[in-house]
């Protein structure tokens, strides 16, 4: 491209301007906003493209909110170099005046997935006068549009601001700073010019590989070299940070540290004095994010660059990143900057010092302020370190080589990432329309780029509140797009409104299933330190967490009974057999919380000869299985402590009872007119403490914490009353071709006394009231089905001889028994999730019991599964019903 035009206007012997020599592109295209002060106060928005600066004169200045449209006159192009001019251009000169660099960062076409398919489509956006483009600046953040307003031989056009989550109505000329220098025009304009910029940092790919020091001894620190040896540098800006590499497993090693994995921003802060730049992964500028953090950062009296994690503590000290994600909004959370490395100091840059060296210096340097922390490390001991991660339910730890240098942009596994909590960021492709009494929408549909295109990973519903979802979906509406983003056909079992892939979002969840999506996600908050071309699948490494069910580790303590293999309960048919003398207390350590077992050796069950201890042992060993469908359900407690010929009672409220580590939480009971504390069953040792006093039962509700008034399924409870279990198969059978003419997907399990229960999955897409009538219509048309031995009226005395068809289970704050909960009934039956084919004449639920179950769960599996998965479209069911 010719800067012809740019030369002739310019006497370049006399203006300190570039003069067009040619600058090295990076990894990334830039833009640069300059303030220029020439006769008339404008400024100069430049695109990096062909090896120039394409260039507009925006006299208003850029503006975030998208109802406003400002005046760009294309000017000449400007050299490549130009954008790292700041200065005065001298009187008489063409553009006399003081000039500051307002904003910088990089920017690329919302469509491409590299720089080069970026290139092509602006240079054709452009020749046609259309040009769209993402900026990734300190002031300038999101889409954005130029927009040519006359004839191709005009240069009158508009720069626009689209709809997303950088849109706002805040006036951002009035952040009149360089982002360079912190100075204004004023400043410079008063003699106050700042020195030349540093030299940019070469690319990722161009740094040189680091030898790698070598400890004195194994195990001991490295010798710390003092920073004052090294040469005067200058500080680096725009850093991109060093990455950790994911593995499956902890490990002990004495030339390794282990520090806590943070669950917030990824952020980098330069402090110059009293000038702070906190910034993002990918140079977002964090400063009016979290002005708490740079204020404090301002106290500092240093010339520093650190690396570290925004983070938002609950009231017991754990990050979450949702807590960080609200804290805008709710005020909750206390915002903290957790520093684990120094990557310059006072004129030296530390990068190639040993990282135990950098953390010395930075231990001694950080003041004890609640906004900024030293982030501590122990030495050595990753497993035990890791398991204490585990018990204090944190996303897991880091692991660094001591004399590991930091390398700047990369990924090294000299730095190791082991999680506990899955976790995935997705794009935002779409949304369902909202169910039942549920506003905005229904749920999200997620992705991630794999070979360049799109592909679905799932659907989350749960996680927001009112506000939350108001929020996002005033975002989402002005992001809509008529087709799809992804590749190929995506089916999530309901309509969808798609919208352009821009924004990135984090969520929780269970694991992957076999066809690659998530299980049970829930939404954490929005990525916006993030880009969207960069979302792929994490590998999650199968081991990274422990089953549940499995022996502790090496490191954990245990009590063990003599003679026991290993303390691990053992049952047989006819109760409680060990090899060494009988003992009805335990002591036991699970997940790191230790357990009095008592009157282990109770028997239950006098007729099989079944124990307390039994029950204990039969919940370790499905718990892998089991714990899914309690995770975050409120449970109400049917205990039997004397076992099943006594009767039991039902205990809805947690009290004191529950020591510290058992989660609880407060919900309004109608029925008591208060606030109850509930149990809430997340966890092997929390399955085992309820066991222990006495719960041969487990009854979850049908909803989640984060989405208490939408059930995740519903249910139809299908009740004899003095009728074979042959007219209760029938029956389920006559259900389930209802349910195929709706099209809905269903799941049959034992109720593991006589009944059957057969579960629709909602995916909390539906309130409760939605979940009870389309149970109505189902059970309606089973009953005119089979009208001779089923019934649908609920008391006992009108449906003799008949099986009942419930479908009033489907409320807030009704249980039903889990799947693979035992039932305190004779045989010591056992709720058991069941394939279709099984559900004919045969079928006998006396034959899953505590003895049975954990061998078919080892050869099937969970049957259940997919009643966790995506919910139905209720409104396409019906209509499927109504045609008859």
């Amino acid at each position: 491209m010719s800067l012809e035009e740019y030369q002739r206007k310019r006497d370049l012997t006399k203006t300190p301007e570039p003069g067009g020599k040619g600058g090295k592109p990076g990894k990334s295209l830039r833009f640069v906003v300059h303030k220029h002060a020439a006769s008339h106060l404008h400024y100069d928005f430049r695109l990096e493209l062909d090896g120039v600066l394409k260039s507009w004169a925006i006299p208003k200045g850029p503006s975030l909110d998208p109802s406003i449209k400002r005046l760009a006159m294309m000017v000449e192009d400007h050299p490549y170099e130009y954008g790292e001019f700041e200065g005065v251009i001298p009187k008489g000169n063409y553009g006399a005046g003081e000039v500051i660099i307002w904003d910088a960062g990089s920017y690329h076409s919302p469509a491409a997935a590299d720089r080069s398919q970026s290139e092509k489509l602006l240079r054709e956006g452009v020749r046609k006068g259309d040009l769209k483009f993402v900026l990734q600046g300190e002031k300038l953040n999101g889409e954005f549009a130029l927009v040519r307003i006359k004839s191709e031989k005009d240069n009158s056009w508009l720069l626009i601001k689209k709809h997303d989550a950088f849109a706002s109505t805040e006036d951002v000329t009035a952040r009149d700073r360089s982002v360079v220098s912190n100075a204004t025009i004023e400043d410079i304009r008063s003699g106050k010019i700042p020195p030349p910029p540093s030299p940019p940092e070469p690319p990722a790919e161009e740094l040189p590989q680091p030898a790698q020091p070598v400890l004195e001894t194994p195990g001991e620190k490295p010798a710390r070299e003092p920073h004052e040896e090294l040469a005067p540098q200058p500080m680096p800006h725009h850093v991109t940070p060093m990455l950790a590499t994911s593995v499956a497993e902890p490990f002990d090693d004495p030339d390794w540290l282990f520090e806590i994995k943070l669950d917030g921003y990824r952020s980098i802060a330069e402090v110059n004095g009293e000038d702070v730049r906190l910034y993002s992964r990918n140079n977002l500028s964090f400063n009016r994010r979290f002005p708490g953090v740079v204020r404090a950062l301002s106290t500092l009296s240093v010339n520093a660059v650190f690396d570290g994690e925004v983070v938002a503590l609950d009231e017991r000290g754990r990050s979450y990143f949702q807590l960080l994600q609200n804290n805008q909004r709710t005020g909750e959370g206390n915002i903290s900057y957790f520093v684990f490395d120094l990557l310059y100091l006072d004129g030296r840059d530390l990068r190639n010092r040993p990282l135990i060296a950098r953390k010395e210096l930075l231990r001694d340097l950080l003041p004890d302020l609640p906004e900024i922390r030293y982030s501590d490390h122990i030495a050595e001991y990753g497993k035990q370190f890791f398991e204490l991660a585990r018990q204090n339910n944190l996303e897991g730890i880091i692991a660094k080589r001591m004399n590991s240098q930091y390398l700047t942009g990369r990924r090294s596994r000299d730095w190791l990432k082991i999680k506990i909590r899955l976790q995935q960021e997705a794009v935002i492709c779409g949304y369902t329309e909202p169910r039942g009494s549920r506003k905005n929408f229904g749920a999200l549909v997620l992705g991630v780029y794999q070979d360049g295109e799109l592909v679905y990973i799932g659907l989350t519903g749960g996680g927001f509140d009112e506000a939350g979802l108001k929020e996002l979906h005033a975002t989402l509406e002005q992001m809509v797009r008529p087709e799809s983003p992804f590749k190929g056909e995506v089916k999530t079992g309901m309509p969808v409104k798609w919208v352009e892939p821009k924004l990135v979002c984090e969520v929780e969840f269970a694991e992957w299933t076999d066809e690659n999506v998530m299980r049970q996600p829930i939404f954490l908050g929005l990525r916006e330190d993030k880009d969207p071309k960069g979302v792929v699948r994490e590998q999650f490494p199968a081991e990274v967490r422990q089953p549940a069910g499995a022996p502790p580790s090496d490191g954990a303590a245990k009590v063990a009974e003599p003679g026991s293999e290993g303390g691990y309960l053992e049952m047989k048919k006819g109760g409680r057999k060990k090899g060494g003398a009988k003992k009805t207390t335990e002591v036991v350590i699970i997940e790191g919380h230790r357990l009095e077992l008592s009157n282990l050796d109770k028997v239950f069950w006098p007729e099989e000869g079944y124990t307390k201890g039994d029950v204990i042992d039969y919940y370790r060993k499905v718990a892998r299985d089991m714990l899914p469908h309690l995770l975050d359900r409120p449970e109400s407690l049917y205990r039997t402590p004397h076992g099943i010929t006594e009767g039991g009672f039902f205990q809805k409220e947690a009290g004191e009872l529950p020591p510290e580590w058992v989660a609880t939480r407060e919900i309004y009971s109608k029925h008591v007119g208060k606030n109850i504390k509930f149990f809430i069953c997340q966890d092997e040792a929390t399955l085992v403490y309820m066991a222990n006093l006495g719960c041969i039962e487990i009854n979850p509700w049908l909803s989640r914490l984060q989405t208490l008034g939408f059930p995740d399924y519903l249910v139809i409870d299908l009740d004899p009353e003095d009728i074979s279990f042959g007219k209760v198969i029938e029956t389920a059978v006559a259900v389930r071709r209802v349910l195929d003419k709706a099209g809905a997907v269903s799941f049959p399990k034992t109720s593991g006394a006589t009944g059957i229960h057969i579960y629709v999955p909602l995916g909390a897409q539906y309130d409760y009231d939605s979940a009870e009538g389309f149970a109505k219509v189902v059970a309606t048309l089973a009953h005119q089905q089979v009208p001779d031995f089923t019934s649908l009226l609920r008391s006992p005395k009108k449906r003799q001889k008949k099986v009942y068809l419930d479908f009033l289970q489907n409320k807030a704050g009704q249980t039903l028994a889990a799947p693979y909960s035992i039932r305190p009934r004779p045989g010591a039956t056992v709720s058991t999730p069941l394939r279709w084919e099984e559900v004919k004449p045969g079928l006998d639920p006396r034959q899953f019991t505590i003895a049975t179950m954990p061998a078919r769960l080892e050869k099937l599996g969970d049957l259940f599964k997919g009643v966790l998965g995506p919910g139905i479209d209720m409104e396409k069911c019906l209509e499927n019903l109504q045609r008859g």
